[in-house]
């Protein structure tokens, strides 16, 4: 059985950080590129950063870029995402995504139940 579960997440001032993980089981971890999305109340799903394997691939959205570093333990098949420098806008439902990509256009995609991070002004 597949499971991404997260934690981390909570209520924060401007400015501070969070750190937030994902643990994963029933997949095989290292071959699926793990990415972390976020959606406020009344908006869709924005993609947040991912990481590929080798986890030098990394991507970031241009409003978290430098301050939410992304990073992977394939030995304890867990994702994180570190968040600095915490704005207001930030705030949201922050979900895991674990996705495979095969050469003949399948695709596997699993996803977390989401944890809440919110940032007080």
């Amino acid at each position: 059985q597949v499971q991404l579960v997260e934690s981390g997440g909570g209520v924060v001032q401007s400015g501070g950080s969070l750190r937030l993980s994902c643990e994963t089981s029933g997949f095989t971890f290292h071959g699926y590129a793990m990415r972390w999305f976020r959606q406020a109340p009344g908006t869709e799903p924005e993609f947040v950063a991912g990481i590929g394997n080798p986890a030098i691939n990394t991507n970031y959205s241009d409003s978290v870029k430098c301050r939410f570093p992304i990073s992977r333990d394939n030995a304890r098949r867990t994702a994180y995402l570190q968040m600095d420098n915490l704005k207001p806008e930030d705030t949201a439902v922050y979900y895991c995504n674990a996705r495979l990509q095969i050469l003949d256009g399948r695709e596997f995609t699993y996803w977390g139940q989401g944890t809440q991070v919110t940032v007080s002004s």
